[in-house]
Parts: C-alpha cells; sequence; structure tokens
C-alpha cells in the first residue's frame, strides 16, 4: 500500500511539468509566438550580464604628507572601499570573446560574466577603446558558446522593430522592444567627447543595458546599446555595428598584443585583406590587398573577427597556412608570424632626450618603500639636450613615460617605440632629492633625428 501512495506522489508531482511541456506544444501558442518571442530565444544564450568590482583607495589628508598621499606605506590613513557595478554584453565568438561597453569595465578590479544558465566567470579584460567605448573580455571556456550574428549597418531602417537585450537594474536578460527612431545621431559628453554615427531607439534601455545588443527581426545584431537620454524616456542610443566590425579587428590584432610581425590586416564579414605592410611576412608570401583569407590551417573563416581570434592562439614562429581567394582562383600561402625583439629603452630615451635611464635595484626599492610603478630613474642628462633644457636631473624618478607607467626599460622601450621626430611626449617623475621631496610633470620634444 505504501509504494501504491509513493508511486501516486511521483504522478501528481509530474503533472504540472507534463501540463508546462503540453502548452509549449499547444497550436494556439504559435499564433502568439511574435518575432520578438523568436529573436530573444535565438539569441538569449549569446547575452551575457557583466559584474564589476572597482577598488576605490581613500586617502585621509590629515598628516600632510607627501608619500601619504602617493604611496602606500600601510599606514592607516587608507582604505579601500570597493565599488560594485553592472553592464551587459554579448558573445562574439565561440571561443569566449566577449565585447561590451569601455564604460562598463572602466577601470575594474574584477570583471565576472553571467550567462543565461547562471554560470558565472571571471573575465579578463583584452581591450578597451575608450575614444568608440568598445571593450572586448576574455573568458574561459572547455565548450564552444553561443554566439551573435553580427548584420550590416548600411541596411538599417528608420522605423524597423528592433530587440534589445541586457541587465537593467540588474534584473537579468530583460528583454524590451521597440523601433528605430532615428540614425546618425550624435551625443557629447564634456568638451572632448563625442559620439557619432549612433542609431536611436525607443526600445526601453536602462542603467545596466550598456554593452547589451540591439538586434533586428532576423537576430542579427545591429548595436550596441550605449546610451540614454536621462531627461527623456525611451530615449537610447546604440553603436552601428559597422563600427564593431571596424574596430574589434584592430582591438584584436596580434602585433598590438604581443612582440610579433604578421603584415595583413584583414577586415569585415568576408575577411577581405585591406592592407599588406611591406616587407612583411605576409608580403613575402605573396598575398594582396583584396585577397579574400577563406581558411586558416585548413578551417573556413566566417569572418575577420575569426581571423584575429586565430591568429591570437599561435606562437612566434608559427607557420600559418592561408587559403585565399583571389578572383576566380584559390591560393595556398603559407606565412610565418615573425618573432620581434623588444625595443632598447635606455638607448631610446637616450636618443630622443638626452637622457640615461637604469633600472632601480631591488635593494633600493625595498628600502625606499617604492610602489611597483616605479622603477627607473635618471641615472645621466646630456647637456643641452631636450630632459636638461626642461630641469631633469640625475637621481629623478621616472614613473611615466607618454602616459604608461615604466617599471622596467622594456616598458621605457615600448613607450618610445614610434615616437617620431619632434614629437612632444608627456613625462612625470619624482624629485626625492629635494627639500621636501616633489612630483614633477614635463613635456619633452623628442629631437629631430635619433
Amino acid at each position: 500500500m505504501l509504494r501504491d501512495y509513493r508511486i501516486l506522489a511521483v504522478w501528481l508531482a509530474a503533472l504540472p511539468l507534463v501540463a508546462a511541456g503540453a502548452a509549449q506544444d499547444r497550436p494556439e501558442r504559435q499564433s502568439r509566438r511574435s518575432p520578438v518571442v523568436a529573436v530573444f530565444e535565438q539569441c538569449r544564450d549569446g547575452v551575457v550580464n557583466i559584474s564589476t568590482t572597482r577598488i576605490m583607495r581613500v586617502r585621509s589628508l590629515r598628516y600632510g604628507s607627501l608619500f601619504d598621499e602617493i604611496f602606500d606605506f600601510g599606514r592607516p590613513t587608507i582604505r579601500e572601499q570597493a565599488v560594485h557595478g553592472i553592464g551587459s554584453g554579448f558573445v562574439v565568438h565561440e571561443s569566449g570573446y566577449i565585447v561590451t561597453n569601455a564604460h562598463v569595465v572602466s577601470q575594474a578590479h574584477d570583471v565576472k560574466v553571467i550567462f543565461a544558465d547562471q554560470r558565472k566567470l571571471p573575465a579578463e579584460i583584452v581591450a578597451v577603446d575608450q575614444e568608440h567605448d568598445l571593450a572586448v573580455l576574455k573568458v574561459n571556456t572547455r565548450r564552444p558558446l553561443p554566439y551573435l550574428k553580427l548584420g550590416r549597418s548600411d541596411d538599417i531602417m528608420v522605423g524597423e522593430t528592433v530587440v534589445a537585450i541586457g541587465n537593467p537594474l540588474g534584473l537579468e536578460h530583460t528583454v524590451t522592444s521597440g523601433i528605430v527612431s532615428a540614425l546618425n545621431r550624435t551625443l557629447q559628453f564634456g568638451e572632448d567627447t563625442d559620439y557619432r554615427g549612433l542609431i536611436q531607439t525607443d526600445a526601453a534601455i536602462n542603467r545596466g543595458n550598456s554593452g547589451g545588443p540591439l538586434l533586428n527581426i532576423d537576430a542579427e545584431l545591429i548595436g550596441i546599446n550605449t546610451a540614454i537620454r536621462g531627461d527623456a524616456q525611451n530615449v537610447g542610443f546604440a553603436i552601428p555595428v559597422g563600427r564593431l566590425w571596424e574596430l574589434v579587428p584592430v582591438m584584436l590584432d596580434i602585433e598590438r598584443r604581443e612582440r610579433v610581425r604578421f603584415g595583413l590586416q584583414v577586415s569585415g564579414a568576408g575577411s577581405t585583406v585591406v592592407a599588406v605592410r611591406s616587407d612583411s611576412p605576409a608580403a613575402k608570401a605573396g598575398l594582396r590587398r583584396g585577397d579574400r583569407v577563406i581558411e586558416f590551417n585548413g578551417k573556413p573563416l566566417r569572418n575577420a573577427i575569426d581571423y584575429y581570434v586565430q591568429l591570437l592562439s599561435e606562437k612566434p614562429g608559427s607557420e600559418i597556412r592561408l587559403t585565399v581567394q583571389r578572383g576566380e582562383k584559390k591560393l595556398n600561402k603559407v606565412v610565418t608570424l615573425q618573432g620581434v625583439p623588444p625595443p632598447d629603452g635606455r638607448k631610446l630615451a637616450s636618443q630622443l632626450f638626452g637622457m640615461e635611464l637604469a633600472e632601480i635595484p631591488p635593494k633600493v626599492r625595498r628600502e625606499l618603500e617604492l610602489p611597483d610603478y616605479a622603477g627607473l630613474i635618471v641615472d645621466e642628462v646630456a647637456a643641452g639636450g631636450p630632459a636638461q633644457r626642461v630641469g631633469i636631473r640625475p637621481g629623478d624618478l621616472i614613473l611615466r613615460l607618454n602616459r604608461v607607467t615604466v617599471p622596467t626599460l622594456t616598458d621605457a622601450g615600448l613607450a618610445l617605440e614610434n615616437v617620431q621626430p619632434r614629437r612632444r611626449v608627456p613625462v612625470e617623475g619624482l624629485r626625492l632629492r629635494a627639500d621636501p621631496p616633489f612630483f614633477w610633470t614635463v613635456s619633452l620634444q623628442a629631437r629631430s633625428s635619433r
């Protein structure tokens, strides 16, 4: 008897599930399946919610010490405060590459990506373009991720239906719909920053939607939601997908991220070669502008983003087999990913500015309790050179060159590698041999010839 009751209980518990499954198959539901429903069901797994943590360091000024203001000596006058942020994003490549807005991850110390199935993965910030408000993240995944299909910007119609999916106010995977209200809008932020060519939409977008996709009825991504008008209702703006096609390959370019030379720039949905750098491995292999790269090491390529993701997985010295379409012909080319030695920072600083730099010995760093980014000291200053003319002295510490920290001579070389003659370079330093010590900032003009 007890066994019969258990069977009945299991059967009754299963009734709601059976009913729910049956409801999904009811013919009358099909009449309510709008294009918005279809887009959401097709794209939701490729949309992610983004959680960020930014650490703010709050310093007390009551001691009035210069070192208390800048360096952390473990004194109780410094406290850290965690600031949490939310945003949205979408998978652009199945290997784990995700696109969002730059302002979503700006200055974040910890970034986590939450998928539709509630998986939460830590994310690395791969590249950020503040000027165009785009960022690329990377998560490590054992299986291919669902990704969104990228559409085109040149056939967007004012008035067509669009769908936004995102994380407004922390409400995960919220879908809203509307229309394209206008094209080629411009938004200005402050005196120096404006975003041009934006899509205006009345699909409801709120704080947390930033970085999420704006999709058309064919489930193609046509924009990246980026801003709202706070003084209006249902006036939102999205970066057109054409900007994504243009910038993401540049942001993923291995030559910008590693010390390598390849020489091939590819763009767009057709993986079209738009430039071949002279005297590069690609030029020596016979590749030409206008070629379409259709296979990478025997694997078909979908688009330029796929090409750059594949290239990022290669090591210096690798021989890469490319199949290209040139007119009616298919050609096989082998291109070597050539390693490039790091630039000599000491030599460049001397040639450009007339100052000899040296790395601070570890013992001295410990004695002075210097922060990690303060790694270089001015050893000598050439008479009459650019450094002497602006007042730099031997013994000064160099904190930033060309707006980047330079803890090593290699870092200094990377910062100065592309400085052209007569170009001005901002330099920040610290003079310890002064009473009291003080920080300085100067603009150095590179010599006309090295």
